[in-house]
């Protein structure tokens, strides 16, 4: 049974929705690449690489030449083709939606990422992949370079979080032995999680051969702690119990155990020679596609 079958109409009308989101995001990303949004970025990106002294002339595209004016090798497909895996958080922390970060909440910024990375994967051929998780994987969606494919992995993303912990660690830990050969494993999450299982699970992936980019996706309020006086709090994993607190008598405390955190996080990508890229909500997309596009120029 396709995932297609599974999604109610309501969701297959948010799934056409993120589609167009989606291209929106990318088209404009492309055409602040080049005058044209579509001409000339598979050029780049896909099929060829920029000349360099030593090639062999034999191989230059010189159709490729007389559209750009620069020089390019054009390469086989099977050599430059991609295998990525989208591993998107969609736990009961990532529904957080504070007053700065544009009207998204940290699930629906990912969730549109995602969308983007995967119409941009799939129009340069590359295969793409999608597993959601909180405490356990959830939608699992295998790998396919067909543009058909682009619905499936919308599919996955859509629906609401159920509301529970994240286990980021774990999860990955349950998915990395079904991931495949060697490709681009691209983590979407707040990793507000244990560091000490997501350690073990980022080196188990490095292991295997797989390149990893961690987008890690923050709302500015939890980045800044803006709050004052007395403020309501409500736990949006576990237990949804709320806890009023003076925000002044604490901000101190949370921004020194945050900075710790994130120093952790950044020191263990590290060791494992993992690219992390911290966002905020309040971000362009741009930023995090920039990232992308240069990770997988470097994995060729």
């Amino acid at each position: 049974m396709r995932i297609l079958d599974l999604v109610s109409p309501k969701q297959l009308s948010r799934v056409a929705s993120l589609q167009l989101l989606a291209r929106g995001i990318v088209e404009g990303f492309c055409s602040g690449r080049h005058r044209s949004p579509h001409r000339g970025f598979s050029v780049e990106f896909k099929e060829h690489r920029p000349y360099v002294r030593g090639d062999e002339l034999k191989n230059i595209d010189w159709k490729a030449f007389a559209k750009s004016d620069r020089l390019y090798i054009r390469e086989h497909e099977e050599e430059t083709n991609l295998r990525c895996t989208l591993l998107v958080d969609r736990s009961g922390s990532m529904l957080y939606r504070g007053d700065r970060g544009g009207g998204l909440s940290k699930d629906d910024y990912t969730q549109r990422l995602a969308a983007s990375l995967a119409y941009l994967m799939l129009g340069q051929q590359d295969g793409v992949g999608v597993i959601t998780f909180d405490s356990i994987p959830r939608n699992i969606v295998a790998t396919r370079s067909r543009a058909s494919h682009l619905k499936a992995v919308l599919a996955a993303l859509v629906g609401t979080p159920e509301g529970i912990e994240t286990d980021l660690g774990g999860a990955l830990a349950t998915v990395v032995p079904k991931m495949g050969r060697r490709g681009l494993v691209v983590i979407l999450s707040d990793a507000m999680g244990d560091l000490e299982s997501l350690g073990r699970s980022l080196a188990q992936i490095r292991s295997r051969k797989h390149e990893v980019v961690f987008f890690q996706v923050l709302d500015p309020d939890e980045v800044d702690f803006p709050f004052s006086g007395r403020i309501q709090f409500r736990d949006l994993e576990q237990t949804a119990e709320d806890q009023t607190v003076d925000a002044a008598s604490i901000r101190s405390a949370y921004l020194d155990r945050l900075d710790t955190h994130l120093t952790q996080l950044r020191d263990l990508c590290r060791r494992n020679r993992v690219d992390l890229v911290p966002l905020r909500t309040d971000q362009s997309f741009d930023d995090a596609l920039h990232q992308y596009v240069a990770l997988r120029r470097r994995i060729g």
